[in-house]
């Protein structure tokens, strides 16, 4: 009985020094980079510049925030969805209808369009946790396509298949009126773009996040460990239910008008394709991805109008051949073991 004195300090003292090197590796892992400070000095810095690119610029950041929701998922919990523009479209008519019979200030539908689209994605994450990633697949259409359906019904609320129309730019704290050039609506977006980055950014890189990679990795060892699995997955779904929701919402009080275009599978289709480009599991995958997909839509369809989507088409296959990493280094794509440069 006295040789078991000694072991509990030495075991207590293993653990603390574990955590304290756990505690450690997460410090750096989240300390940010110069790269980072430079790329959101840039993007705020814009503000401030002349351009006649503010409106392709505003959607890019909108855009961008949507799919760093779906990364949120994909990327850290690997719940594939063919259907988040379900939360997107949600937002976006929220915002629309506050906007249009209340006046209401933009920030305050943002958060009222945030708030309902973080219930419906807790409501509706019951259903996505239920069986395999293919059921998975299939509810998230499911739930699109019931609120799309839905939205087109209810015409006399929603415009149905003509849209809502004469939804006003309300001013931004009842005195920032936004102007025909887009600057105000950039600047709108990509504050809030950077602010909600701030916030996933801190998550994933704190013990939860940890834990969702584990689970991402492997479901069945993270409940082993402790973690509650499907409570960890409701959370993050949640969280890029709201997300999405801002996007949406962004969208609508800068452009004044909703359509069922946002509830559509190909805006579903779209973001996994910028989340797809840019790289899962990586917060500025998603903003790169938006700023390619946008990029090619743009000024690709000016080159070749009728053949853009061949070329993105051909990107996707690229990089499924090379990998992200080495896309930047074409010089190391046919090497053999990995091709170093």
């Amino acid at each position: 009985m006295k040789s078991a004195i000694p072991v509990q300090p030495a075991a207590s003292s293993g653990a603390s020094s574990l955590a304290a090197d756990v505690r450690a590796v997460g410090r750096r892992w989240s300390r940010w980079q110069p790269v980072e400070v430079v790329f959101w000095v840039a993007a705020l810095a814009v503000c401030f510049i002349q351009t006649d690119n503010f409106l392709l610029l505003n959607e890019m950041a909108i855009l961008g925030l949507f799919a760093v929701s779906l990364d949120l998922i994909l990327g850290y919990t690997g719940i594939v969805s063919l259907g988040h523009a379900a939360f997107f479209g949600l937002g976006a008519y929220t915002a629309a209808l506050l906007a249009k019979h209340f006046n209401m200030d933009p920030v305050l539908g943002l958060v009222i369009s945030c708030a309902l689209s973080a219930f419906v994605g807790l409501v509706t994450s019951v259903l996505v946790m239920r069986g395999s990633d293919l059921t998975r697949l299939m509810v998230t259409l499911g739930v699109a396509s019931i609120l799309h359906e839905l939205a087109n019904k209810m015409s006399w609320l929603t415009g149905g298949a003509d849209g809502m129309t004469g939804v006003p730019e309300v001013p931004l704290f009842g005195h920032i009126e936004f102007d025909i050039f887009g600057r105000v609506a950039y600047s709108y977006s990509i504050v809030t773009l950077f602010v909600l980055f701030i916030l996933a950014r801190a998550i994933v890189k704190s013990p939860f996040g940890m834990s969702l990679q584990v689970i991402r990795q492997n479901p069945l060892r993270a409940a082993a460990m402790g973690v509650p699995v499907n409570l960890r997955r409701t959370s993050v779904y949640t969280l890029s239910a709201a997300y999405a929701g801002v996007a949406g919402a962004l969208l609508a009080q800068t452009t004044g008008f909703a359509s069922l275009d946002v509830l559509g599978f190909d805006r579903s289709a779209d973001v996994l394709l910028m989340v797809m480009i840019g790289g899962a599991g990586y917060l500025y995958g998603g903003i790169i991805g938006a700023v390619v997909f946008k990029f090619m839509q743009n000024w690709v369809a000016d080159i070749t109008p009728q053949y853009w989507e061949f070329w993105i088409g051909l990107l996707l296959v690229v990089i499924v051949i090379v990998g992200h990493e080495r896309l930047v280094r074409p010089w190391t794509w046919f090497r053999r073991g990995g091709g170093k440069a």
